[in-house]
């Protein structure tokens, strides 16, 4: 070995690396002083609300109607075009949020809407009128997804009401932070558990039964599912298990010609987080991700009717789609 020759080899590179790093070092000098300040990326038909948001705290469920900023779900640049043709789909937590723009949007691909909340009449309401003014029926069916029976007597009754059942929402959900670990109790943990874990089974055992191949289930699951959040601890818990549950069920259901997909949002403009947070912490929700704000129900929307139509997505089963807003370059 040339041992002589392989250290002069090895001085010159450290050599070249020192001049590459004074070339850096000398540029970031010249970079000082013209930082761009932080901007929220708008990159949609309309522009979208930034931070600070609306100072509000909601009590719990959260409704709609009460925020003065209000939540933007009537998508009215989106143009249907029969994605999803006189389907029928349940929609859970659809009164408001997410769930009410992805109500909107599937009227307009189409389809009539049942929508299953727990008791925000108005917000429902107020659905069910958008939905109607796409020129498509809603039914609106009041209950406790976390309950077995009101499960199965919801999905009864929509197949009754409107002929069958095309489109599985599962959308219903409870958030509460809680900063210590001595503070989540177990009946906090639980009514968690129940709302986003068991509602989302018991409505997929009461629903299969009814859809025909080429039916599809929609899931939400949420970023925290795949990053955690330390003040949602069981929360997070639930949407991994979400995240889990969709991939499983797709494979499960697969000889059904059913799919079964998720969208997993990151920061969205809801009763959820308001009903949640402190007004101080709602003011900069969403102001961390790389877009630098959060994002609105209908930039949401759309992803579910890709999944949920069988024009766009029949060969996509057991994924998780990701919309938060871009990932932090570190």
């Amino acid at each position: 070995m040339d041992t002589a020759k392989y250290r002069q080899d090895g001085a010159r590179a450290a050599e070249k690396q020192r001049k590459l790093q004074e070339g850096i070092a000398e540029a970031d000098k010249q970079q000082k002083g013209k930082e761009q300040p932080g901007f929220a990326m708008q990159a949609g038909a309309r522009e979208y609300p930034v931070p600070p948001m609306e100072k509000t705290k909601l009590e719990k469920p959260g409704i709609e109607a009460q925020l003065q900023q209000q939540p933007m779900c009537d998508a009215p640049y989106y143009k249907g075009s029969d994605k999803l043709k006189d389907k029928v789909a349940i929609i859970t937590g659809g009164d408001s949020g997410i769930g009410r723009a992805v109500a909107v949007l599937f009227a307009r691909e189409g389809a009539d809407v049942a929508v299953i909340y727990l008791c925000e009449h108005g917000d429902a309401q107020e659905t069910k009128r958008m939905v109607e003014q796409e020129g498509r029926k809603c039914l609106l069916i009041s209950g406790d997804v976390s309950h077995r029976e009101f499960c199965f007597d919801a999905v009864k009754d929509v197949v009754g009401e409107l002929g069958r059942l095309d489109v599985l929402v599962n959308n219903a959900a409870f958030q509460l932070h809680a900063h210590e670990l001595e503070d989540l109790s177990e009946a906090h943990f639980d009514t968690t558990l129940r709302t986003n874990l068991y509602g989302y089974f018991h409505m997929v055992q009461a629903a299969v039964p009814h859809m025909k191949p080429g039916s599809a289930i929609v899931n939400t699951g949420s970023v925290t599912g795949m990053m955690g959040s330390k003040d949602l601890l069981d929360y997070s818990l639930t949407k991994g298990g979400i995240h889990a549950f969709t991939r499983s069920l797709g494979t499960k259901l697969v000889p059904k010609g059913i799919r079964v997909n998720a969208v997993a949002p990151g920061p969205v403009w809801t009763p959820l987080n308001p009903a949640d947070k402190e007004k101080e912490g709602i003011a900069q929700f969403g102001a961390d991700v790389p877009m630098k704000r959060p994002a609105q129900p209908e930039e949401i929307a759309p992803a579910y009717v890709f999944l949920a139509s069988p024009h766009c997505s029949s060969y996509i089963t057991g994924e998780v789609l990701p919309i938060i807003g871009g990932y932090s370059g570190g």
